[in-house]
């Protein structure tokens, strides 16, 4: 009986693939967060938000993206968010850039929003995203992500509006210290990167002249 022919191996999935199931899917996660809110009887879940000032309400930093008052809310955010979360998982710098969005954006809104207030929404997050992707390019010397910086600021340059303070019912702290973050991770990223192609110092042979 001739032998099994050896299986070929398995191509990976593409990135712009791997990058839209990936959007998708935290798509369908805020979904159903909004759905199981809508199904408390006085949307609970939106208290655990931002609280600022107050500890017991530092929690808030990590619960507050996934929160969202209302389908308009939520469905205003996804928007440029499902775009700009998919940009940035095709750069392969998802993670690190959220990180440090999330966490400039969340401490900015604790320490500076309104007394009594909860802040909740992805849009500090999202803020983040698009001062990242507008900047990236001048920290790197790239071209090419300068001109893709140019194309997202022509989609959604109007957006950096809502750093401003205009409208009492919107977290403007938020949006600005998202924007603030994303500014901070394209520095931090392109001074990393540029050290690591930094060519390594020669060890020096210890003889003295």
């Amino acid at each position: 009986m001739p032998a099994a022919a050896a299986e070929q191996p398995r191509k990976p999935r593409p990135l712009w693939l791997t990058s839209a199931i990936t959007m998708i899917a935290i798509a369908a996660g805020l979904i159903a967060i909004e759905v199981i809110d809508n199904l408390t009887p006085h949307h609970d879940l939106d208290a655990n938000g931002i609280e600022p000032r107050q500890v017991g309400g530092l929690d808030g930093i990590i619960w507050s993206p996934f929160l969202h008052g209302d389908w308009a809310h939520l469905f205003g955010n996804l928007g440029p968010g499902l775009v700009l979360g998919f940009l940035l998982l095709m750069a392969r710098r998802f993670l690190v850039v959220t990180g440090i969005v999330w966490v400039i954006s969340g401490v900015g809104v604790w320490l500076t929003a309104p007394a009594y207030s909860i802040t909740i929404g992805a849009s500090g997050i999202i803020f983040g995203w698009l001062t990242y992707l507008l900047i990236r390019g001048i920290f790197n010397r790239s071209l090419w992500q300068i001109l893709i910086g140019v194309v997202v600021f022509l989609i959604y340059g109007s957006v950096l509006w809502g750093v401003l303070p205009t409208d009492e019912a919107i977290s403007w702290q938020g949006h600005l210290f998202g924007a603030i973050g994303g500014v901070v991770a394209a520095w931090h990223l392109a001074g990393r990167d540029r050290r690591r192609r930094a060519p390594q110092a020669l060890p020096s042979s210890g003889v003295g002249l």
